[in-house]
């Protein structure tokens, strides 16, 4: 069984790969010239037009294997010597364009960008285009499209754009470091800051160093078990390993609390949603659940028995990468790993998961563990509503994609918004869409409901009192 969806994610993968092993044997400033040959051996290029371009993109896929440029805090970088083979975006003449006598494009266009040849074909001047598509509307062939990159598409909140050299480039102060671009690029030229060195560093010197969980992992590393995915960490070095669904069950029962108090609230799961609301719908902002996300719950929980040790949260989430630099959360999470990057570590180990025998992971409720996908947090909140008897009639709005979170923040903006309960979620389907995930599809739902149904009867309450 295939471990990744696309071969840009098993690019990716080995470098951190080799990366990691030669931290692991203190040999990575040493050998650092060498993971090009390993990662891509042989004098011909396999994925560019030359070995030297070949090279030096993996160069840069290499820094930011090693925690990129420090200097930006964006965990979403722009590789720009690989981001040259999209077509020129914008409004474009195909060959549709049957070269008609009504010219509707040319009387559309209020900048005169469009002439005709010797054949009456229509042509757009770029410099004058002004991309409103006011021509593609009109024409009645649909000859006019308007073309766009991949990374720009799957950018809802508008952040790229097109630079100078004709490679993307990142408003930091838009992105949400949702990592959608990062899946999407088919060449890989975006990628997510790897942190997997610290982790590395940490197991290295044998510090207490706990792995928390997202409930996602029950839809990924298929080739596998779940219970030799949760074996496999502790064969790294993790003295233990616990879900971040018990975080969630220990946030649901104060955020319920926190909606009867208010009257309205939006989640706070989701650091790109959050992001969103800041940069977009800042009014908003004093409706954000102030409770601190179910990663960052538990770890305070643990840090709070246990000072000195160390907690690494591995999920699907490269978002999660900006959490952990968030004051409220920086004293509790000390690294983050994604699904890809544990792939990574695990056999930067040789650590043949299948061979391993199969531990256990079981501490949190059905609702903790739903809140991988998309309407699992709002069944959450209605579970945790009753547990406690609590005087408020939950009427949820559940948001999968940041543009139906634009919808329902819209709505509330204007004061038409009915419901009092925003679930906030940046990627398609919830968690189980996030960037950092190995695969993507409908089944990872399915897969998660059944993860959560083998917590059996256990309430919300029940769950959360384990860590008191």
């Amino acid at each position: 069984m295939r471990k990744f969806d696309t071969q840009v994610q098993h690019l990716k993968y080995k470098v951190l790969r080799e990366v990691a092993r030669q931290a692991w044997n203190d040999t990575l400033l040493e050998n650092l010239l060498e993971i090009p040959q390993i990662v891509v051996p042989g004098p011909e290029p396999t994925m560019r037009c030359c070995i030297y371009k070949e090279r030096a993109i993996l160069g840069e896929r290499i820094k930011l294997a090693m925690g990129g440029d420090k200097d930006n805090p964006n965990v979403i970088h722009v590789i720009d010597i690989a981001c040259d083979e999209c077509p020129t975006a914008g409004y474009e003449v195909t060959d549709s364009c049957r070269g008609c006598l009504a010219h509707r494009c040319e009387a559309a266009c209020k900048k005169g960008a469009i002439t005709f040849d010797q054949k009456h074909t229509a042509h757009i001047d770029k410099s004058k285009c002004v991309e409103c598509g006011l021509c593609a509307k009109v024409c009645p062939y649909s000859a006019i499209t308007n073309r766009k990159r991949p990374c720009q598409l799957a950018c809802k909140v508008k952040a790229i754009s097109i630079n100078e050299n004709n490679a993307a480039a990142i408003d930091d102060d838009k992105c949400t470091q949702c990592g959608a671009c990062v899946y999407q690029c088919p060449f890989g030229a975006i990628s997510d800051k790897s942190y997997i060195l610290d982790v590395v560093d940490m197991l290295k010197k044998e510090e207490k160093v706990y792995a928390v969980v997202a409930p996602t992992i029950s839809s990924q590393f298929k080739y596998a078990e779940l219970g030799q995915v949760i074996k496999g960490l502790k064969e790294l070095g993790f003295c233990d390993v616990l879900e971040a669904a018990l975080g969630a069950d220990i946030l649901v029962l104060e955020e319920s609390k926190e909606l009867e108090e208010k009257g309205f609230l939006t989640s706070s799961c989701c650091p790109a949603f959050v992001s969103y609301v800041k940069s977009a719908y800042p009014e908003l902002l004093p409706y954000v659940s102030e409770n601190l996300s179910p990663m960052a719950t538990l770890a305070k929980v643990i840090k709070d028995k246990e000072p000195d040790a160390k907690v690494v949260f591995i999920g699907p989430c490269t978002a999660k990468k900006a959490e952990m630099q968030l004051d409220t959360v920086k004293p509790y999470i000390d690294s983050v790993l994604t699904f890809e990057e544990l792939q990574a570590l695990y056999d930067s180990r040789d650590i043949d998961i299948t061979t391993l025998e199969e531990d256990v992971l079981d501490n949190a409720s059905y609702f903790g563990r739903i809140f991988a996908r998309s309407g699992g947090l709002s069944d959450a909140v209605a579970q945790a509503i009753r547990e406690q008897d609590l005087d408020i009639d939950l009427n949820p709005v559940v948001c999968d994609g940041i543009e139906a979170c634009r919808a329902a923040l819209l709505k509330k903006s204007k004061g038409v918004l009915n419901a009092n309960f925003i679930e906030g979620m940046a990627c398609l389907g919830g968690c189980i869409g996030g960037a950092g995930c190995l695969t993507h599809g409908d089944k990872n739902k399915a897969q998660v409901d059944e993860y959560g149904r083998e917590a059996g009867d256990r309430t919300i309450m029940e769950s959360a009192s384990q860590m008191q």
